[in-house]
């Protein structure tokens, strides 16, 4: 039996190549592939094309051990993905009586008819097996071919598509055999675009060696993700420790998470380990702070206003970040009072970020690349690197607010 380590991905839909609809369903399969230590070849867009379809499959099996489709399972004339794979592999489908029980049961359960395009759903070639769905109409196929290559269809509506693909699916592809022994580091940096990140790792950043160091420019960061594989686990896991070594002497002074926390979560730890609560203020941003920080701070965040622009004299003081900061930490009540100001200089915008806390007052001004939507947006990423960095200097000290050491995959 093939061990399953590359991987192609297929999604199906004229409303997809014509710009209708977004597609979620590559990028997530993708993500999950690659941290079972499959490496994924290609993702494919494809309109409703007989010819198309079946050419993109047969292309994807030429290289790649498995081969996902999303879309194209529908009832109608133009969802064509199971007549594509059983052209592909010179089979006839067939309706299978089992299935077309279940369809039929499920829109007698509906009140509605049982149309005859709807048999379709119910088709079946010899080589493939059904993937249940039980929150639509088109079950999925499983299609094993000679050579231990496995071609999977599932339907494109993502509600539909993501709990076949995760308690169907992936479990029957562990168990026949996927992916290599990986460990994946994900570091998180701030204070430097990608460019220059890439320019103070130098020659660590080459593709083709193993462990894989790569950089990719996020909205509220840019991360660098470390991939080794091995031919046991521990082994991956200590040549992906050792390039984190390497990277952290480059970019240490950038680092501020290592995993997937966003700055809610960082920032969130930071607090809990306190018992302190946060304040907001933010003024000329627009509510980019609270876009970035208010959902994921829940209970810790207990005073938050945004004002358009900054206000008078207030209470008998200069309306500055750092009386509104204060101010804010008063009315919350809350240990931590934040105060952010975004002004328009030139092409670019220019932050000032107030900080009060029970160990005192911290002030920092920035000038953040673009204006607009974007340099508001980064105003935000600026002021909760700072409040972050804040925090980690105040007493107690904890550790930050990180992922534990990766598990590499079995």
């Amino acid at each position: 039996m093939r061990t399953i380590v590359r991987a192609a991905i297929l999604s199906i839909g004229t409303e997809l190549t014509v710009g209708e609809t977004r597609d979620t369903n590559a990028g997530d399969l993708a993500r999950e592939l690659a941290i079972e230590g499959v490496e994924v070849l290609r993702l494919t867009a494809l309109p409703d094309d007989l010819e198309a379809v079946r050419d993109a499959l047969d292309a994807a099996l030429q290289r790649a051990d498995l081969v996902v489709t999303t879309g194209g399972l529908g009832p109608t004339p133009d969802d064509l993905t199971r007549e594509a794979i059983a052209a592909l592999v010179g089979e006839t489908p067939s309706v299978d009586q089992g299935l077309e029980g279940w369809l039929a049961e499920l829109f007698e359960r509906r009140g509605l008819p049982f149309v005859d395009g709807n048999r379709k759903q119910a088709w079946l070639i010899p080589s493939a097996s059904a993937v249940p769905n039980a929150n639509g109409t088109a079950p999925g196929w499983w299609v094993d071919r000679p050579d231990g290559r496995v071609i999977v269809a599932l339907p494109g509506p993502p509600r539909e598509m993501r709990p076949m693909w995760r308690d169907a699916v992936l479990p029957r592809l562990r168990d026949r055999g996927l992916g290599r022994p990986t460990a994946v580091v994900n570091l998180r940096t701030t204070g430097l675009g990608e460019s220059l990140i890439a320019d103070r790792l130098g020659p660590i950043l080459d593709r083709a060696a193993n462990p894989t160091v790569a950089t990719y420019a996020r909205a509220d960061a840019v991360d660098v993700r470390i991939s080794a594989v091995a031919g046991d686990a521990e082994t991956a896991l200590a040549m992906a420790a050792s390039a984190e070594r390497e990277v952290v002497a480059a970019i240490g002074d950038t680092i501020w998470a290592r995993g997937t926390a966003s700055w809610a979560e960082a920032i969130g730890a930071e607090l809990d380990a306190r018992g302190w609560h946060l304040a907001i203020v933010e003024v000329a941003t627009r509510g980019t702070v609270m876009a970035l920080l208010g959902e994921g701070l829940d209970s810790r965040l207990c005073f938050a206003e945004v004002l358009l622009e900054r206000p008078g004299q207030h209470d008998g003081h200069v309306a500055d970040p750092e009386h509104l900061a204060a101010r804010a930490r008063e009315l919350g009540p809350a240990e931590v009072g934040l105060a952010v100001e975004a002004r328009e200089r030139g092409q670019d915008m220019a932050a000032r970020v107030a900080i009060v806390d029970p160990t005192g007052t911290h002030r920092e001004r920035r000038v953040v690349f673009l204006g607009g939507p974007m340099g508001r947006t980064r105003v935000a990423v600026a002021a909760a690197a700072i409040l972050l960095a804040r925090l980690r200097t105040s007493a107690p000290a904890t550790a930050p607010a990180i992922d534990p050491p990766p598990t590499p995959t079995p």
